[in-house]
């Protein structure tokens, strides 16, 4: 179904070279465009050189100065990748911390000149703001495979200096440096070697630029704040979307699992994006990508680094992309005097030694068959499928099966996903149904270890059966 448009046309965007932090108040709106924007840059990898000096390609590209004992918090200057801009590749597994940003005029003390008279709360280009997206991603050359962490912005921790916070406060408070401090704390010790803060101005400019994104909108959304100037209306269905678009699908707030389903929507809208990598048109879109990631990105990875991660990321098999999500729960009413996500330190652990490479002394034996948790996300609309599903299951030694919230897009292939990280017990999910596939990602039920998407394969499998 076509996306709806709100009337009034969109209201210009402020630029100002330096702003002044005043609130550290919690914004709407969560921002996931590294990876869209390396992927455009790894269309054109080819001809980076023809468009970018080779002596850039050891300079970082930041925006921000870190003192040097910043500089030492993101893997200390190790070398990550080797070659030259055409052909650079990665040298050892790396770990970048991604933070998405976005700063209102209301949020600074000497805003821009006339933004008093806009008479609503436009955004600026800065980057030091609280962080609405975090993320910390592991390329590793040595199994070929990509991990995608996504961090709550809500997750309580402690924050070096201010006591236990929201870590999203840690970029406002001490830039990317804090950030990677309180996040490899969080995290069992994990190292970052580089970060990149992305603003926010440049997403809808992205995407454009890479020509859209298709996703499957799960539901009608429709929102309006006045204060920003944000508009959102889209239905639901299969659609094309273009910058503006992916936005509102980002930005929408109003569903069952407020921030954590917007994470799940940044994960569908990676798949999206990955599978949609491979364009030969992209190639006529070059001039406008690197504009836009020259103006709203500031991170301390340089020109070859960047061409060695897009490089990689590229070639990497869908099967070979695990996106996660911090293993916590959301905090009680009156539990603590504001809302957080409450991380679970045992199964990060086992997340980090399974998914990073951090050590851990106590890792956690395979779950048995009977104790995981299972949900079904029916797409199909049949009951009598579902049944026989339930049924299969628990032939095959899993009692704890319950049905969750149907899933909105009809599936053509069942979806088993590992809702937790445990891609061992969803394989072998898989191999006890015979049909499906596996995805190690976070959009399945919450309470669940794993989720099964049902789709009409599993009904083409009955048929053969009953013949």
């Amino acid at each position: 179904m076509a996306v709806q448009k709100h009337s009034e046309r969109k209201s210009p965007s402020i630029n100002t070279a330096k702003v002044i932090k005043k609130s550290s108040r919690s914004q709407t709106g969560r921002w996931l465009w590294f990876w869209a924007g390396l992927t455009g840059v790894a269309m054109v990898s080819a001809t980076a050189g023809a468009l970018l000096a080779v002596s850039l390609s050891s300079t970082p590209l930041m925006q921000a100065e870190l003192s040097p004992e910043q500089e030492a918090i993101f893997g200390k200057g190790d070398r990550i990748s080797r070659g030259s801009l055409k052909l650079s590749e990665l040298t050892r597994p790396v770990n970048i911390l991604v933070l998405g940003v976005k700063v209102l005029t209301s949020d600074v003390s000497n805003p821009p000149i006339g933004s008093d008279k806009l008479g609503y709360h436009a955004t600026i280009n800065s980057f030091e703001g609280l962080s609405d997206t975090m993320l910390l991603l592991r390329f590793d050359p040595t199994t070929k495979k990509l991990a995608a962490l996504s961090i709550p912005r809500d997750t309580r921790v402690e924050v070096e200096g201010y006591k236990f916070n929201k870590i999203n406060s840690a970029n406002y408070r001490g830039g990317p440096a804090l950030s990677a401090t309180a996040t490899s704390d969080l995290l069992n010790g994990a190292p970052i070697d580089r970060y990149i803060r992305i603003n926010v101005q440049g997403i809808e400019k992205l995407v454009d630029a890479l020509g859209g994104v298709t996703v499957y909108v799960p539901k009608d959304m429709k929102y309006q704040d006045d204060s920003q100037h944000l508009y959102i209306n889209l239905k639901a269905g299969k659609q094309h979307l273009n910058g503006d678009q992916a936005l509102q699908f980002l930005r929408f707030r109003y569903d069952e699992n407020g921030d954590i389903g917007r994470i799940q929507r940044q994960q569908i809208l990676m798949r999206s994006l990955m599978e949609q990598a491979l364009n030969p048109t992209i190639v006529t879109r070059v001039p406008k990508i690197l504009e836009v990631i020259k103006s709203h990105i500031d991170t301390n990875l340089t020109i070859q680094e960047l061409m060695a991660l897009v490089g990689f990321g590229v070639q990497t098999k869908r099967a070979d992309a695990q996106m996660l999500l911090v293993p916590g729960r959301f905090s009680e009413p009156g539990e603590y005097s504001a809302s957080y996500w409450l991380p679970d330190k045992d199964r990060i652990a086992t997340m980090m030694t399974q998914y990073f490479n951090v050590p851990t002394e106590g890792m956690q034996a395979v779950v048995e068959p009977a104790r995981l948790r299972v949900a079904i996300q029916d797409s199909t609309g049949n009951d009598t499928a579902v049944q026989s599903l339930i049924n299969s299951l628990s032939e095959a030694g899993y009692r704890n099966v319950y049905v969750a919230k149907r899933w909105s897009e009809p599936l053509d292939v069942t979806h088993i996903v590992a809702q937790q990280g445990d891609g061992n017990s969803a394989q072998t999910i898989r191999q006890a149904l015979n049909v499906g596939e596996v995805r190690v990602e976070s959009t399945g039920n919450l309470q669940s270890d794993i989720t099964i998407q049902l789709g009409q394969d599993w009904l083409k499998r009955l048929e053969q059966i009953e013949q």
